[in-house]
């Protein structure tokens, strides 16, 4: 499995995927995509803690543990994350079809 370095600038979506894999494939697959599911929402709830009254610091280290818990449901569920978002988002907005969004504020694209 290859992995670039965590300190190289070109780390992306496949490279967190590969090391979550490495280090944590054999319990996250016994835990499976439910438990794991509900790890994820405990983080985005630190998160949301975070964002309200963190330090810079907190703030960073949630979302690095959310963005590592999406990465453990997509490795548990077969899913590539770097083909899925250049799929949905590589060609502009989902909803407007623009590389800079022109949906209204109002709309989730």
């Amino acid at each position: 499995m290859n992995v670039a370095p965590t300190d190289s600038p070109r780390f992306g979506l496949a490279d967190l995927q590969a090391l979550i894999a490495k280090m944590y494939s054999s319990k996250d697959e016994a835990r499976g995509v439910d438990g794991t599911f509900m790890w994820l929402m405990e983080e985005v709830g630190e998160l949301a803690a975070a964002l309200r009254e963190g330090t810079p610091e907190e703030l960073a280290m949630e979302f690095a543990d959310v963005l590592a818990w999406l990465a453990t449901i997509a490795n548990v569920s077969g899913v590539d994350l770097q083909a899925a978002v250049l799929k949905k988002y590589g060609n502009g907005c989902p909803g407007c079809g623009q590389m800079v969004c022109a949906c209204g504020l109002e709309e989730k694209p």
